[in-house]
Formats: structure tokens, C-alpha cells, sequence
């Protein structure tokens, strides 16, 4: 029996030289396990094979014959002899995420599930390579961190092939010429035992592997110190509030996934799960709901690749990611996380007249330093609007991208004011104001970025029409450049017509976004508003919609030099013959910038006390 696990995250995990233990902070849970699964009593305790996560797709029983493996964007490689004698040293693209997955044992899944099905010639050949790693690479594999990191796949694919092999030969004891996989799956629970990740999605991994183990070979101690971390991992993975520690909205999905698959095998091997889990899952449904951006995908924020959100049945994301097709509309369009987030939208498509995908939508990031699979992206921006990407995330770069695996990670990648001649310090960022109104949302940001630079973003988010307006101040002991850039998606071409406005669009499309900015408190010097785009030194203008790919994409970059700055800045996304025209006054002491946006009049003001807010 095979049930498909989450898609892992395709890249390695593992910063070499750095700790990758994750210590639980919170309280543990105290119901994990505490009373026997009544309604599981009757079903034979079993651990169902978890699937492959899609890479034995790219390798099929051909390429197993003939040792040849194929991981990402690289071409197949031959690793052994053809005989199933592998060299487990091989890194021919000296990539760890390629050579992890190597080690995963991972990429036999297609012979495996031949295997399964009586053809004896797989069977013989997945386990010809599966002994040879067993043999090659004795306990402990401690330094070869490829290896380390792989251990709980490998030791969920072990459990798959010892499925197989009963299965494949009609007997319910294995054979004595398969007994070394019951040796290797106790030296990878001894493994498993003694080094365990902590609280997060690989920790998660691991006391599920763990936990199998325990299962299939009736190991009560493995079950029990499984049940032991889940109970210690949940409430530190998974916040109150909904929550991931990871800081990246596509490892909150997998992570999801994987409390779920937790629930389940529990729950087949008949140990209770308690609710603590499953409480907690549901507050990450609404989560990643709230992150669901109009187009159907989650906001791409930290290591994350462009997604869509799954449409979990019976959940909230039944409804967010069916784009409105099936499931029932959530209740709530606004939510701000401790973790980091904030997530808005003008609605979730209930009203004919616009549509799931003619909404708006944004993210903003801000809360603690940047950690795990987190970028330093504190007060940036992501927006959607008229069926469209109209602010994106500078997004996910493979681990060993270089310099652009830095760039990726760093402040220019977002949609954020820099200060890029003094070293980003990491800055807690803290929410210090918010207000929600049924047509306009407004945040107020404080940090400190380098030293001695203090930095205030105050966003403010219209709908009817839609649109958005950043005010970014910022005062320094010393001279910087002051840069609020603003990323546009790769399809678009972006020009500049004066010191105030640029306007952006893609060939032939319905819309474009015009994004200007209204001098305030200072003036505006020559080259107020420039475009950088493919630019490699320094590296500017790029978007990864995933880890592999790279795409020219236009940076707008709002420009200031000096002690201090005041950036007042607004997006806005009209029909391609559609424009915008303003004009300003004070109100006395009260700044006010009036809008006609495509016929639709509005109004934002500042208050002398330094409030955004709309005015009409």
C-alpha cells in the first residue's frame, strides 16, 4: 500500500557548518498518545509506504538497470557500474540537494513499486542498490552531511522496499536473503534516535520515519519517542495564532502536509494523536488560506517557489484554492500574524461583479529576525490586482546560486526601502499601528535596518478603486542612499516619463500598473525614479519564480541621498487605457493627495501627527 506523501521542498536543507537542530521553545503538547485509538482497534496496526515525493517520476526502471540518476534540472548520470554497484561519492554538478536526494534511495521508487506488483528482475535490482548503500555506507553517517540529511527519506524508502518484498513474494515474514533490511531500518532508527532536528518540518520528518519503524517492527520505544517529539514539536512548529516557524508560506504548506501524514500514522498503528495536532493544523488552514493570494497561489515569501494553494477538502483552502469553485467563502479577508504576517484582500470573489481572480490581494512581512527558510524582507510588499501579479517577491533561489542565492535573501530582492550603503542588521521589525475598514486597510512599521538608521513604513491599502500607497520615512546619523524599490513582475516592461511616474506593462495585456510618487516633505532630486532590470553588478532587477529558473524582471527604484527621506509612493493598477491624475492641497496642518483612478474618485491624507489614512 502506497499513499502519497507531500511534494518535499526540492532543495537540501542544511546550511554546511551551521546547526540544524531547531530546539522547541513552547510548551509541549499533553495529549499525544494518552489513551488508545478506540476506532482503530479493529484495523491491523500498519505504516503505509508514503510514496516517493515525485522523484522516481524522472527515473524510470530503465535508468535503475543501467545505475543512472536523475535529480532537478541536471541530466541523468551514470553512478555505478550497471550492475548495481553505485558510487556514492558521485556529486558531478557539486550540488548538495543533488546529491542528497541521491542518498534518499528516493529515485528507486518506480522499481519499488514494480517490485511490489511480483516483478522479481525490480525487485532484485532496488535490492541490489538499496544493500549496496547499506554496505557502502556503514553506521554511523554522521559526517557526510548528504547522507545525514537524507536519513529519514531513506529510512521511509527501506520501509517501502520491505513493503514491497512481502507483498512482491505473496509471504508475510521476510526471507532471509531481505533480512538486512530489517538491520537497516534499525540502524537508521538508532540514527533517528540520537539526532533528532527539533521543531520543524525536518524534525517533523524524522519522528515520522521514527515512528514507522516502531511500527513495522513493533519497536514500542521508537513509537513512544516519536510520539514524544510530535507532542514537543507541535506547539513550536505550529503557533497559536496558526503560524509556521519557517518563515516561508511554502514550507507552511508542506509543514500542513506533514502534521497531517503525523495524524495518520498514528492513527493507523493505532496510537491516538490526540488534538493538540489537529487544533493546530486547522489554525495553519486558516493561515494559509489568509496567504492565498487572488491569483489562487500562496504569496511567494521566503524560500518559496511560485505555488498554488491546495484545495484541502472540508477545509477553508477547499475554497481559496479552488479559486471559489468549491467549498464555502471564509468569513474573514484580513489577518495579521506575531510570526511576521500580514495578509488582505478586498474580498474573496462572492460578488459577481469581480470575481475570485478580480480581487486584490497583498502581503506585507515584518516581526522577528530573519531565521530558517526566512529572507530579509521586513515591511515588504507582495500585491495582486485585476487578475494579475503587480508587486512580486523577488522569490526562491537554489541554495547554490552564489551571489544570487544572496541577492535573493537580501533587502534588494523586496519591495522595501534600503539603505544600502550600511550592513543590514537583521532588525526586528514591530507593527505599531493597524486599522481595517470595509474599504481601506492601514499599518504602520518600525525598525531599525543598520546603525544608527531608524526606518517607519506606513502602508495603506484602498479598495473601490484598488490601490495602494506606501509612505516610507527614514532619518540616519549619517549620509546613506535611501532606496524604496518596488519589484514588477517579469512580464512586464517598465518606463520612466518624469521624476515622479512610471508605468508598467505586459505586451498585449488588459492592464497595466502605474506607480508614481507625490513630492512630500522633501523634494525630489534628478533621478528620482529609475529602472534596473537584468542587472549584474550589482545584481538588481531579477525574479525566481522557482529555484532553478531566473527571470529578467523590472526593479522601480524611488531614489534619496542624504540624512533623512520621505518617500510617498502609490501603485496603481488601471485597464491599459485607463490613467490617473491627482492633484494636492493641505487641509490645514492635514496633507491631502486627490485621485481620480479610471474615472473613480478618492482621497488619502497625512495628518500632522503622521497618520496615512483614506480620506474619500
Amino acid at each position: 500500500m502506497i499513499v502519497p506523501g507531500p511534494e518535499d521542498p526540492s532543495e537540501s536543507q542544511f546550511v554546511p557548518g551551521a546547526s540544524n537542530v531547531v530546539p522547541p521553545t513552547a510548551a509541549p503538547a499533553t495529549d499525544v498518545g494518552t489513551a488508545t485509538n478506540k476506532s482503530q482497534s479493529l484495523v491491523a496496526p500498519f505504516y503505509a509506504c508514503p510514496g516517493f515525493s515525485g522523484i522516481e517520476k524522472t527515473n524510470p526502471l530503465a535508468n535503475l538497470y543501467a545505475d543512472t540518476f536523475q535529480w532537478g534540472p541536471y541530466a541523468a548520470y551514470k553512478v555505478g557500474s550497471g550492475a548495481g554497484n553505485i558510487n556514492w561519492a558521485s556529486n558531478p554538478y557539486k550540488n548538495a540537494s543533488w546529491y542528497m536526494w541521491f542518498h534518499s534511495l528516493r529515485w528507486l521508487g518506480q522499481g519499488i513499486i514494480a517490485a511490489g506488483k511480483g516483478d522479481l528482475t525490480a525487485m532484485t535490482r532496488v535490492n541490489t542498490i538499496a544493500y549496496d548503500w547499506y554496505r557502502d555506507n556503514p553506521y554511523s553517517w554522521k559526517g557526510n552531511v548528504g547522507a545525514w540529511e537524507s536519513t529519514m527519506h531513506r529510512t521511509n524508502v527501506l520501509n517501502c522496499l520491505r513493503q514491497a518484498i512481502l507483498t512482491g513474494l505473496h509471504v508475510s515474514t521476510v526471507p532471509a536473503r531481505y533480512a538486512w533490511v530489517d538491520a537497516a531500518l534499525l540502524s537508521h532508527a538508532r540514527f533517528l534516535t540520537y539526532n533528532w532536528s527539533g521543531a520543524w518540518n525536518h524534525g517533523t520528518d524524522e519522528s515520522i520515519a521514527l515512528f514507522g519503524v516502531g511500527c513495522v517492527l513493533g519497536r514500542t520505544d521508537y513509537k513512544n519517542l516519536a510520539q514524544q517529539r510530535f507532542a514537543a514539536g507541535i506547539t513550536t512548529s505550529i503557533d497559536a495564532e496558526g503560524g509556521t516557524n519557517e518563515q516561508s508560506t511554502g514550507y507552511a504548506s508542506f509543514n500542513y502536509s506533514l502534521w497531517g501524514r503525523a495524524i495518520a500514522v498514528m492513527q493507523n498503528c493505532g496510537v491516538n494523536p490526540g488534538t493538540t495536532i489537529a487544533t493546530r493544523r486547522a489554525l495553519l488552514a486558516k493561515f494559509l488560506t489568509l496567504a492565498t493570494n487572488s491569483l489562487g497561489k500562496l504569496h511567494q515569501l521566503g524560500d518559496t517557489e511560485v505555488q498554488s494553494t491546495y484545495p484541502w477538502t472540508g477545509t477553508p483552502l477547499e475554497y481559496a484554492g479552488s479559486k471559489g469553485t468549491s467549498g464555502t467563502a471564509p468569513l474573514w479577508r484580513v489577518g495579521a500574524y506575531s510570526a511576521g504576517y500580514i495578509f488582505g484582500r478586498t474580498g474573496w470573489g462572492t460578488d459577481p461583479a469581480r470575481g475570485f481572480t478580480g480581487e486584490s490581494s497583498y502581503s506585507i512581512r515584518y516581526g522577528p529576525v530573519r531565521a530558517f527558510h526566512g529572507h530579509l524582507d521586513h515591511t515588504s510588499i507582495t500585491y495582486t490586482s485585476r487578475g494579475r501579479d503587480i508587486i512580486v517577491d523577488g522569490g526562491y533561489a537554489a541554495y547554490n546560486a552564489g551571489a544570487y542565492r544572496t541577492w535573493s535573501v537580501s533587502p534588494s530582492a523586496h519591495s522595501v526601502m534600503t539603505t544600502p550603503l550600511s550592513p543590514y542588521l537583521n532588525p526586528v521589525t514591530r507593527l505599531t499601528a493597524s486599522s481595517v475598514k470595509s474599504n481601506a486597510e492601514s499599518y504602520v512599521f518600525a525598525d531599525a535596518p543598520g546603525s544608527g538608521i531608524s526606518r517607519v513604513r506606513r502602508v495603506l491599502v484602498l479598495k473601490d478603486p484598488d490601490l495602494l500607497v506606501t509612505w516610507d520615512t527614514a532619518s540616519a546619523t549619517t549620509a546613506q542612499a535611501f532606496q524604496t524599490l518596488w519589484h514588477l513582475p517579469a512580464d512586464q516592461r517598465a518606463s520612466v516619463y518624469s521624476r515622479t511616474t512610471a508605468v508598467a506593462m505586459a505586451p498585449g495585456d488588459t492592464t497595466k500598473t502605474i506607480l508614481f510618487q507625490v513630492p512630500f516633505k522633501q523634494a525630489l532630486p534628478a533621478g528620482a525614479i529609475l529602472v534596473k532590470q537584468a542587472q549584474t553588478n550589482p545584481i538588481q532587477g531579477w525574479q525566481y519564480p522557482s529555484s532553478f529558473v531566473r527571470k529578467s524582471a523590472p526593479t522601480l527604484m524611488l531614489a534619496r541621498s542624504g540624512k533623512s527621506a520621505s518617500i510617498l509612493s502609490f501603485v496603481v493598477p488601471v485597464r491599459a487605457s485607463g490613467s490617473v491624475t491627482y492633484k494636492t492641497y493641505w487641509s490645514g496642518t492635514t496633507f491631502i493627495v486627490s485621485l481620480k483612478v479610471g474615472g473613480t474618485a478618492t482621497a488619502i491624507a497625512i495628518s500632522a501627527g503622521g497618520s496615512l489614512y483614506r480620506a474619500g
